[in-house]
C-alpha cells in the first residue's frame, strides 16, 4: 500500500519527517516529495505550499504520479465552533469551500455545476482515528471544515462562513484535496489542529501556536499510519 501524508507548509510535514528520519527526494512540478518505507508501507510526503491551486496540483501529483492509495492530510486550522480551543484537534466529516461563489446565477454557495458544496470525507479512517485518539488518550472533535483562498482574521467572516456551511472549522487547502480525491476515488482524511480562533488575533495566535499545533496534527497522522499498517 503507498500513502500520501500531506501538509501545506514546512512546519506541518516536518515532524513526520524526522519522525521517519530516512527517505528519498524527488523533485517534480516545482516542488519537493519524499518517499520512505515505514512499518511496512510505502509513504509519499510533500507539503504544497499554502492555497486551494497549490494543494490540488500536490494531491493530484501524489496520487497520479506517484500512486498514491490513500491521502492523509495533517494540518493547523482556525476554529470556528466555541468548542474549539488552540491545541484541539479536529477531523474533517466533510468539506467545502467558502469562497466558490456563483450565486449570482442561483446557486448556492460553494456549489458548481456538476459539482457539490460539501464533499465527505472517508469513514473507514474517520472511524479508525476514534480508537487512534482513544489509545493517546485525546479527545477529537468531528466536524465541517471549510477551505477558501483567504486567511480568515475577521469575526464577521468568520461568523457568516459557520452559519452559511454550518462549519466548525476553516483553512485554505481541506476543500480542494477533497475534490481531488473524490474525483480520483482516493480515500481521504483530513485532521487539524486548531492554531488560531480565525479573529482580528489570529494572525498573532497562527505564528505563536503554529508549531505546537502542528506538531500535534502530525503525531495523530502518524498514528493513523500505525494503525493502516497493522
Amino acid at each position: 500500500m503507498k500513502i500520501a501524508i500531506m501538509g501545506a507548509m514546512p512546519e506541518e510535514i516536518s515532524p513526520i519527517l524526522e519522525k521517519i528520519g530516512s527517505y528519498k527526494t524527488t523533485n517534480y512540478a516545482g516542488n519537493k516529495y519524499y518517499e520512505a518505507s515505514y512499518k511496512g508501507i510505502d509513504l509519499i510526503i510533500a507539503y504544497s505550499k499554502i492555497g486551494k491551486v497549490f494543494s490540488t496540483l500536490t494531491a493530484a501529483t501524489m496520487i497520479e504520479h506517484f500512486g498514491a492509495q490513500k491521502l492523509l492530510f495533517s494540518g493547523v486550522a482556525g476554529a470556528i465552533s466555541p468548542t474549539l480551543k488552540v491545541g484541539d484537534l479536529i477531523v474533517a466529516t466533510k468539506l467545502s469551500q467558502h469562497d466558490l461563489d456563483i450565486t449570482a446565477f442561483g446557486h448556492p454557495y460553494g456549489y458548481v455545476p456538476e459539482g457539490a458544496v460539501f464533499i465527505e470525507a472517508d469513514k473507514q479512517m474517520i472511524e479508525m482515528s476514534k480508537d487512534v485518539a482513544k489509545s493517546m488518550g485525546k479527545i477529537v472533535q468531528e466536524g465541517v471544515i471549510a477551505t477558501g483562498d483567504q486567511f480568515v482574521a475577521n469575526e464577521d467572516r468568520k461568523n457568516w462562513i459557520g452559519a452559511t456551511f454550518n462549519a466548525d472549522a476553516l483553512e485554505m487547502e481541506g476543500g480542494s484535496v477533497a475534490v481531488v480525491c473524490n474525483a480520483l476515488n482516493i480515500p481521504f482524511f483530513i485532521l487539524r489542529a486548531i492554531s488560531d480562533a480565525a479573529d482580528m488575533d489570529a494572525s498573532f495566535s497562527f505564528d505563536e501556536f503554529l508549531q505546537t499545533s502542528a506538531k500535534e496534527s502530525a503525531e495523530f497522522v502518524m498514528k493513523m499510519v500505525d494503525k493502516l499498517a497493522d
